[in-house]
């Protein structure tokens, strides 16, 4: 297993994280207990899960909150493992239909950490990140509410998702000004079908030592030889399927390209992301063990620089960093 420093932290973490949103959803708990067992052995040692997570997310349906981070923690109460990973989940979701039951009020972070900490059966959380960003809150206020909880030892490092990068920014520099050391990593939703972020949020990472994890690394699918997958017999969500007609193109380039290097598309996907040296860990939310084990294969792929030309001329991306990407 290879691993890397978490941002600018001293903080190891594997290359690749295992995501969890699929546990009591799509996948039981032995699955997901199987799935967990061959990660640790396989050497990943980063386990990322939210509040939110383990049935649809939506307020109106919260009793399937929750059930992820349960699952997690009834693995960790086996013993012998909470201290051989470290374990991220997030707070700003709703949890249920009351007025403070969301966002990030510091009177919310208290409350939603300390679920999380129950539902997880341990005493601190390693890295605890912002959902999405809350601009009805004070930073001064969300920054309080997080050094309380590291005086208390509950949480160690802070994360975000879904940032702009201009709240990144904010973030930083109102930490700083607490003598805090901030953001630890932003989850951003990245993969080569998605490239927005290399405008403005990559470039904000890089400046302040902010560590990316990018979300679905395979593009729910998409980069997973899904035309493949196809004509083999399997069916697409008509979402997914709405996609593919938009993409086919680019997406019979991409798996034709894949054929030619000899690997599988999500592997090339996967390696694709870890060639960024601001990118800390792809997320892998797999379902079977199996598709745990395919993924494994991307950290022994290097892409030449031939070949990473070939996937910026099928997945073009925004035209370099802002502003030089629009202004000239």
């Amino acid at each position: 297993m290879q691993y890397t420093h978490l941002g600018r932290t001293g903080l190891k973490v594997s290359r690749l994280a295992l995501g969890t949103m699929n546990f009591g959803e799509l996948i039981d708990e032995a699955t997901s207990f199987a799935i967990m067992d061959e990660a640790l052995d396989a050497g990943i040692n980063f386990f990322d899960t939210a509040d939110v997570y383990g049935g649809p997310q939506s307020p109106d349906m919260a009793k399937g909150f929750g059930i992820s981070e349960e699952i997690i923690g009834r693995w960790l109460a086996q013993g012998g493992r909470r201290d051989r990973i470290v374990l991220a989940t997030k707070v700003y979701q709703p949890m249920d239909t009351g007025p403070n039951d969301k966002y990030l009020s510091a009177y919310h972070i208290r409350r939603a950490c300390e679920a999380s900490l129950n539902r997880l059966q341990t005493d601190h959380i390693d890295l605890y990140q912002m959902h999405h960003v809350d601009r009805a809150t004070p930073w001064e206020e969300i920054w309080q509410a997080m050094e309380q909880l590291i005086r208390e030892g509950k949480i160690t490092y802070v994360g975000s998702s879904n940032f702009a990068g201009w709240d990144i920014a904010t973030a930083q520099c109102t930490a700083a000004s607490r003598n805090l050391l901030g953001l630890a990593s932003e989850q951003s939703l990245y993969n080569l079908t998605q490239r927005t972020i290399e405008l403005e949020v990559i470039p904000a990472l890089r400046h302040f030592g902010v560590g990316l994890i990018p979300w679905s690394p395979i593009g729910m699918g998409l980069l997973g030889g899904v035309l493949r997958k196809i004509a083999d017999g399997r069916r697409a969500t008509p979402h997914l399927q709405q996609q593919i007609d938009r993409l086919r193109p680019q997406l019979e380039a991409y798996e034709a390209l894949c054929d030619e290097l000899g690997e599988a598309p999500s592997d090339v996907a996967l390696a694709w992301l870890l060639h960024n040296p601001v990118v800390t860990a792809a997320i892998s939310g797999p379902r079977t063990v199996e598709q745990l084990r395919q993924n494994l294969k991307a950290l022994s792929l290097r892409l030449s620089d031939e070949t990473l030309a070939k996937l910026d001329e099928i997945w073009p991306g925004p035209g370099g960093e802002a502003p030089k990407a629009y202004a000239w």
